[in-house]
């Protein structure tokens, strides 16, 4: 059963929406929610239509209130992993994840009427690093940090989440968007003639463009039969030899040498990241939003660059 959509809803709760992920959201959904309030760990303040509400993300306090009532909350809380996967920087992308949940979590069920629904972000990268093998929802877990995070993230959600309230499990990949993200960085890398193959190239990228992910969870909130996990991708995964092809084609910029992964190692220490972001990569497919009928407004990625960079 999907909610009428072109009828206002009531109060949106956004955890993490100050983020790259977090604003777009807020532009696509604006107009759609008769208030859309933002939990964040900065002062409280308004902003236009948009209510920010402090949070420290771990506790319950006043913050609370405002999930009472609420039509939806949407949870996209976590600290980036571009960063070094430092023991300090590693604890801290674990516990800002689970944290949150558990704090949201006890957090509803101090509410009267909380909301019927939760959509949580989680990650694609819980399948680990791997080759040319195809993953989607019924696969197993991978090995490695990224899975430990996202199997300890979705686990928080399953024991803490009040059973009433319907879940909804986006694993996200690589979001492609116009406003920040790594494809901000890579278009201007590209532009300077830096967009050559990285490493070996036969790394897969599974990706999607930002407009449907927006509607992935646009859907998920009115839409009462999505529950459970999701692939957030786009259906066709490709190379980073592929990507990095479209990439200069969206940019009109001719070849560019490959980038050893010596040297990916080199810059990635330079500007305080992980070389394995680039390096590594996982081929996944949404199989269940296939299935269930989502049609992708961008689902090829020479017309996604394009729009996004051309």
């Amino acid at each position: 059963m999907k909610v009428d959509s072109t009828s206002q809803l009531g109060r949106l709760v956004i955890a993490g929406g100050t983020g790259f992920l977090g604003q777009g959201l807020i532009r696509h959904l604006s107009g759609k929610f008769q208030d859309i309030v933002v939990l964040t760990r900065a002062a409280s303040h308004i902003n236009g239509p948009v209510h920010f509400v402090h949070w420290d993300a771990k506790t319950v306090g006043n913050w609370a209130t405002e999930l009472n009532g609420a039509a939806a909350l949407v949870n996209l809380v976590g600290r980036t992993v571009d960063c070094r996967k430092t023991v300090e920087n590693k604890a801290e992308i674990l516990r800002s994840r689970v944290n949150s949940v558990i704090a949201l979590a006890a957090a509803m069920r101090t509410c009267k009427s909380p909301p019927p629904v939760w959509i949580q972000s989680t990650t694609a990268h819980i399948y680990g690093d791997t080759e040319d093998e195809i993953f989607d929802e019924s696969s197993p877990i991978g090995t490695g940090f990224a899975p430990q995070v996202g199997t300890a993230w979705e686990a928080a959600l399953a024991d803490h989440a009040p059973n009433s309230i319907r879940q909804v499990v986006l694993r996200i990949s690589f979001v492609l968007g116009k406003n920040g993200g790594a494809l901000k960085t890579l278009g201007r890398l590209a532009r300077l003639g830096l967009g050559g193959t990285i490493g070996t190239g036969t790394q897969y990228i599974s990706w999607i463009h930002e407009i449907d992910l927006h509607r992935i969870i646009e859907r998920a909130i009115t839409d009462t039969n999505m529950r459970g996990i999701y692939v957030a991708t786009a259906p066709g995964p490709v190379t980073n030899l592929q990507f990095m092809r479209q990439l200069r084609k969206a940019v009109h910029r001719p070849w560019s040498p490959p980038v050893p992964a010596a040297m990916v190692r080199m810059g990635s220490w330079l500007m305080r990241t992980d070389p394995e972001l680039a390096l590594l990569g996982r081929r996944c497919v949404p199989t269940r939003l296939v299935k269930e009928g989502f049609e992708f407004e961008q689902s090829q990625l020479d017309m996604a660059l394009k729009d996004l960079l051309g």
